[in-house]
């Protein structure tokens, strides 16, 4: 697209992601009660990333974009969102305490 041109969401669509969004966030809140162990902060990550990943592709418009630049900053954001909750998780794992 040029730089004029806008892409023009429908009202549905939105609707039904943001009740994804709630009903999502019903899910993290009813895991939360559940104990898993050390699992609950993973579960409760990964539900939040694809939350996360929801409000970037619909509410930010980055699905409807076709540039090569965008594609890029997101997957390197997603790799170095690994690369810190891998880093994290097994610095955690791995301490005495535990």
């Amino acid at each position: 697209m040029s730089e004029n041109e806008h892409h023009i969401v429908p009202l549905g669509l939105y609707a039904l992601i943001g009740g994804l969004l709630l009903i999502m966030t019903g899910v993290t809140y009813g895991v939360s009660l559940i104990d898993l162990g050390p699992l609950n902060t993973i579960v409760a990550l990964c539900i939040a990333t694809f939350k996360a990943t929801l409000v970037v592709l619909i509410f930010m418009h980055v699905k409807y974009t076709s540039e090569k630049l965008t594609k890029a900053v997101i997957i390197s954001a997603i790799f170095f969102l690994g690369l810190l909750l891998t880093l994290s998780l097994a610095d955690f794992g791995t301490r005495a305490w535990l």
